[in-house]
This record gives C-alpha cells, structure tokens and sequence, in this order.
C-alpha cells in the first residue's frame, strides 16, 4: 500500500487508516465501515461529507453531484477523495447503527450453476462461491459483476439470502447492446466462472424495526426486494408487508409462486400486482392485479404510509416517483430506504 493516514470521521468518533492509492469510500468497505454511497463513482452524492481538516484531492467527479462553490468550501465525495495527510471529516448522511456492522469488501471466485429466462427480458443468473467457498451479504445489497476479458464490471442486487451461503441468485435486465446482459445469450454459460466483488449498498432490512414494511418495486428491482422478503420469512419477523410490484403486462410477472411462499412463513402478507398497459391474461387466484403504475397504486392503498417502512429499488422514473409520493406524505426519510444509483442496479 501506498503511504497510510489516518482518517477521524465526526461526529461519529471513527478511525481509520487510508491509503493514498485507494478512495476513502473504499478504505471504508475495505475495513467493514458501512459509510452511505451510492453510484461509486462521484455522480450521485450519496458519500458527500465536509472536511475539516486535512490534505485531500477528489479525481473527476460531477458538478451535480457536488458543484464548485461546494468544492471550493470543502464539501467531498468520498467516492472520488484521496487523503495525502490525516485528515478530520464530518459526516452529513450516515446511520449510527449500521456504520460499525458493515461486512468488509469480498472479492469471490464463482462459477454459474443455472441460467434461466423468466421473462421475455429478465434473467435469473445463478451463481456457487468457488474461492473463497462463501459470499456474506445482508438482505438488499448488491455486488459488481466482473466482464470476462475487461477491467469492465456491471452492478446487480442480489436476490437471495444467507440461508445458503454459497449460493447467490441476480435477476438481470436484458437490454440490447449491453455489455454484461448481452453475455447471457451466448457468451456465459453453466460452469463458466465469474468474478464477483462485493456488497455494497446501504438499502438493508433494518431488524429489531416494528414499523409494517412496504416495498415497491419494478422490473429486475424484484431483486433486493426478494432478498429482504426472504430474510423476513426465514427468521418468522412479525412485522406486516406490503409488496408492490410494477410492470407493463401480465407476460412481465414472474416468480409468483416463490413470492406467494415466502408469503406463508409471514405473520400478515400482501402481494399487489400493478400494470401500467393491460391486465389481461390469466393469473392465479390469489395474486391481486391492479391497473395503472406502480406509485398510482401505491398512492390508493397507503394513506398511512408515513407509518411504515418503506424498501424500494427499480428504474429510475420509478423510484424519483415513488420519492415524490412519499415526500407528499410527509414519509421521514430515515423510513425510505433505496440505493442511489446513476444508471440501473439492475443490469446492462
């Protein structure tokens, strides 16, 4: 490692060490600190902290995600900051809970042990931990999947749980050109291996909570949300769950059977499928199907929803809608819980 200083986070009262050649975000997930971020790359300003003392310089980052002025009084994206001296930082977004039980950076050799479409444009891409033989997560995170043959990786959340250590399931969106989804035709196949780095993200199921847990979702933004519902089901939580679930026709539902299951080991369990173009086509007898987007159904059914918690992850016009229905209902923002992202968690 490059020359090592040290790092004091306030008002928390946090040391670390950084190297100069690694971003203080990185030296955080490295030693299992569970700081707030993001897209990783300075475009989002999940990290934005303030520095009140100390050398440090940002590599290139987005003026919208922290703009000049901003900069110039001293304002960071730990995504982006090197330390070259000790330095003192303020932490503006943190969680005082979930800051020391962070799971530190993994990087795992896998290999695909199934491949199977669910959808006519989502995939379910199952993966073994070869080396080392586990991968440890919580409930909501994602990792970055490794490109074979490039310094290129994609992010996706993972939909399973710890149930199986050794297992990971990615439902992934298939988008025409995509660098990692357009593997999954004909360049990545059962027993292939696969790089994998990971968790990160901070939307995880907040346990010892007595709040009901609403979770809105689309497309391949099932993930997280399966992985949360399964944890929940797993350890028999006593807590109410809303699960809602948006897609354009009856051909974009999957994996009604699994949810209706995890369903059964839930104390009090509502699954509501919302489509925005038809609800035609059969579905079983005990999926409720409602027209229009998700957010409009959302909006129908939770008057109350400023008393819940609520898990979210799909596209982004579907998230930034669901942030605006929850700020107009008066929701506190230590209820929300997403990961911001600049581009889909789930997958191109």
């Amino acid at each position: 490692m490059a020359d090592a200083h040290r790092i004091t986070f306030e008002p928390v009262d946090i040391e670390m060490d950084v190297g100069e050649d690694e971003s203080i975000l990185d030296a955080a997930f490295r030693q299992g600190i569970h700081l707030m971020h993001g897209c990783r790359e300075g475009r989002c300003s999940a990290c934005k902290s303030f520095v009140l003392d100390g050398d440090i310089q940002m590599d290139d980052y987005s003026t919208f995600a922290c703009n000049d002025s901003e900069a110039d009084e001293g304002y960071v994206l730990l995504c982006r900051t090197h330390a070259y001296s000790d330095c003192t930082i303020e932490l503006l977004n943190f969680d005082e809970d979930e800051l020391l039980g962070g799971i530190p950076i993994q990087d795992v050799r896998t290999r695909v042990t199934a491949l199977q479409r669910v959808t006519r444009d989502i995939v379910s891409l199952q993966l073994e931990a070869v080396e080392p033989a586990t991968f440890e997560f919580k409930p909501g995170q994602y990792a970055d999947l490794h490109i074979p043959g490039t310094g290129e990786h994609r992010s996706f959340s993972m939909a399973t749980t710890q149930s199986r250590p050794g297992h990971v399931e990615f439902l992934i969106k298939k988008y025409p050109g995509g660098r990692f989804s357009g593997l999954l035709d004909d360049g990545i196949g059962v027993g292939d291996e696969l790089m994998l780095t990971g968790p990160y993200g901070t939307s995880t199921l907040k346990d010892g909570h007595v709040l009901p847990v609403v979770c809105i979702a689309g497309g391949a933004g099932m993930a997280p949300v399966l992985s949360i519902l399964r944890h929940m089901s797993e350890t028999s939580s006593p807590r109410a769950v809303r699960f809602y679930y948006g897609a354009r026709t009856r051909e974009d539902l999957f994996y009604l059977d699994e949810i209706a299951e995890i369903g059964k080991g839930l104390a009090h369990f509502e699954f509501v499928a919302c489509l925005s173009e038809s609800v035609g086509g059969a579905v079983p007898a005990t999926v409720a199907v409602e027209e229009g987007n998700v957010t409009d159904v959302v909006a129908r059914h939770e008057g109350d929803i400023a008393k819940t918690e609520v898990y979210m992850c799909g596209p982004p016009p579907m998230v930034d809608a669901a942030l605006a229905l929850l700020e107009d209902h008066s929701v506190p923002s230590d209820q929300i819980f997403y990961d911001k992202f600049t581009s889909p968690i789930f997958g191109n």
